[in-house]
């Protein structure tokens, strides 16, 4: 007979209300009145009624002076300048690459804004062009070494001031605005020249390669819960997981569990 595992239910505390610090997000469904005022103006998301603004998407209503619109919830990543992002190079062509960024089109990553090694700066020959396969191909993630890459819907990443993060666990993480998450051991030692191409192929310990998958699991327990992604939540869920074994992190309950753990001390952290 095979066996079962079973857990039995334990009290929990009663979360808050999960009204984000500076008021909660207004989300609206397709077909939901917006404002009835006609000072406004129409944005993208949105079309007008009867002198009523309702919303044409489900996802939160974002207003800029009297512009209003409604970024869905769930959608392409439609890139900003400033954005960070994690691409997969898809194809190499004649002095750029082809890269997936989750986004509607490719994008275009150019020869003469590639790092070559040592940070070495100046005009890129014919020698570079011919050698642009040895720096990046087909199938390469434009990263920092070896790791794990998570995809989640570029609306779950919470836009901050810096999207890279070394987490005192042992890794370290980029959130890309597009939804493309990149897992890393955290480098002992940061090279502090001026940024050169370089991979690094080292084997990974297996200490950090435990740390890294709890990180992974918590990431994607917090995108089934809805949870948006920061530097502090993701941490605050990996605390939380500590308790149970990597694998039963994506059990429904204690996915529920620990997330719940979670949002509850970033209310507490809101105060």
């Amino acid at each position: 007979m095979a066996a079962i595992t079973m857990r039995l239910p334990v009290p929990r505390k009663a979360v808050g209300p999960s009204a984000p610090r500076g008021g909660e997000k207004h989300l609206v469904a397709p077909g939901d009145t917006i404002t009835t005022d006609t000072g406004y103006m129409r944005g993208h998301g949105t079309y007008v009624e009867e002198e009523k603004l309702i919303a044409s998407v489900a996802g939160a209503v974002e207003r800029v002076n009297k512009l209003v619109c409604v970024k869905a919830l769930k959608t392409r990543y439609n890139g900003e300048v400033g954005d960070i992002v994690v691409g997969r190079i898809t194809e190499v062509q004649q002095k750029r690459w082809k890269v997936e960024t989750n986004s509607r089109l490719d994008s275009v990553l150019l020869l003469s804004s590639m790092n070559l090694p040592g940070g070495e700066l100046r005009r890129r020959s014919a020698e570079d062009e011919l050698a642009m396969r040895d720096y990046l191909q087909e199938g390469d993630l434009i990263s920092l070494g070896q790791g794990v890459l998570v995809q989640v819907s570029p609306s779950l990443v919470k836009r901050q001031k810096t999207h890279f993060h070394d987490l005192p666990c042992g890794a370290s993480v980029i959130l890309g605005n597009n939804g493309f998450i990149w897992i890393y051991p955290t480098a002992e030692q940061k090279d502090e020249e001026a940024g050169g191409f370089t991979t690094n192929l080292e084997p990974v310990p297996l200490s950090d390669r435990e740390v890294i998958s709890r990180l992974r699991n918590c990431i994607v327990a917090l995108v089934t819960q809805q949870l948006m992604l920061f530097d502090t939540s993701i941490l605050y869920c990996y605390e939380a997981s500590l308790p149970h074994q990597i694998k039963d992190i994506l059990k429904p309950e204690v996915m529920e569990e620990i997330v719940l753990e979670t949002r509850q001390r970033l209310l507490d952290l809101e105060g």
